[in-house]
């Protein structure tokens, strides 16, 4: 159980650069051995993907429609052989279909290896591109482009990419680092405040076991006012773990906080009736102190995020079985008892089962 590191000693990585007189950009750089790349942060970035990408090439966009079609095209106006694939918007879409859909778009438009994918959407359009763009030619250029909360705090930065199968989440994917990711605050207005909160809960995963202070922001201040605060501080969080871990062989496991149940209720809700972060949220209560448990759902409250999931406990069962962090039936699951450190433990099934009868009430 120990705290991983202060900001203080992590700030001397992060350098800013303008982008032209008085426009500022934050430029956090990821640093993978042998995966090195930018994560940049601007309000108004979407309107300056050419400053950021060589798009003097043949383009696959990969977005949803879910997404305002004008984000896809502020991007495809920029490039110089643009194509656009719209995949139906939810998480039962992330799935081999879709994923044969982009690849057949690109090969039809005769895609090579120097060409590019850009997801331009959540963190599904981001799972999804990535995962055509590792496969495609054995490999092309993928940057990432995240439009909602969840994909600009976590998903979009790490590498992993994936889709879904039988109804299994992430069941067949790969690590493929993006080659930038560009953040742009500004396209967060269009989102429903039940996606805003959604997502924040992935920040509250961070900030529960790694940084107490964040912790406090989400307790003590205006949420909405500190959004950007919090969105760099998830990032820096990310960062300085995916950089230790790149594959969760050890340290990144730690952001499986609350997944392990999370993934299981998510899986059978499928058509939407709960999203990935509050599924995260509930995931996360069974695995606290109960000092920790109190004021997690107190910020839960603050953020309108439910504390229990209507779904039969059996099928969450039966979807945890298929847990990829499970270890002939061990389980490793991340539990807090003090907010901002953390501590792993292998448990079985039996008390994996106990302690999601505490958040699943459904029949």
């Amino acid at each position: 159980m120990t705290k991983y590191f202060e900001y203080v000693t992590i700030m001397a990585i992060y350098r800013f650069k303008a982008v032209k007189e008085g426009e500022m950009i934050m430029i956090i750089p990821v640093q993978i051995p042998g995966h090195t790349y930018d994560v940049v942060l601007m309000r108004g970035a979407l309107e300056k993907v050419k400053e950021l990408i060589n798009l003097n090439r043949k383009v696959m966009i990969v977005t949803d429609n879910g997404v305002p079609e004008e984000y896809a095209k502020k991007v495809a106006d920029q490039c110089k052989s643009p194509y656009i694939t719209t995949i139906e918007q939810g998480e039962e879409h992330k799935n081999l279909a879709s994923y044969e859909i982009v690849l057949t778009n690109m090969l039809k438009a005769g895609f090579s290896r120097k060409d590019a994918v850009i997801a331009v959407g959540g963190g599904i359009c981001g799972d999804l591109a990535g995962f055509a763009a590792a496969s495609y030619m054995r490999g092309i250029d993928f940057y990432n482009i995240p439009t909602t909360v969840l994909s600009q705090v976590d998903s979009s930065v790490g590498g992993k990419t994936a889709v879904n199968l039988a109804g299994i989440k992430n069941a067949i994917g790969a690590f493929y680092q993006p080659k930038k990711v560009i953040i742009d605050i500004n396209v967060l207005k269009t989102l429903p405040k039940r996606q805003i909160n959604a997502g924040l809960a992935e920040s509250v995963k961070m900030a529960a076991t790694f940084d107490e202070q964040l912790f406090k922001i989400f307790e003590e201040k205006d949420i909405e006012e500190n959004l950007e605060t919090i969105i760099e501080k998830s990032i820096r969080i990310k960062e300085m773990v995916v950089r230790e871990d790149e594959k969760e062989a050890g340290l990144r496991k730690v952001l499986n906080f609350g997944h392990t149940i999370g993934h299981g209720i998510e899986s059978r809700g499928l058509d939407g009736s709960y999203l990935h972060g509050e599924c995260v949220a509930m995931g996360m209560l069974p695995m606290c102190s109960e000092d920790v448990k109190k004021r997690l759902i107190k910020i839960m409250e603050k953020l309108e995020l439910k504390t229990e999931a209507n779904v039969s406990l059996e099928a969450v069962v039966s979807a945890m079985t298929h847990d990829k962090k499970a270890n002939a039936g061990v389980y490793t699951v991340i539990e807090t008892e003090k907010v901002g450190t953390y501590k792993m433990r292998d448990i079985d099934m039996e008390e994996l089962k106990k302690r999601a009868e505490m958040v699943v009430k459904g029949v």
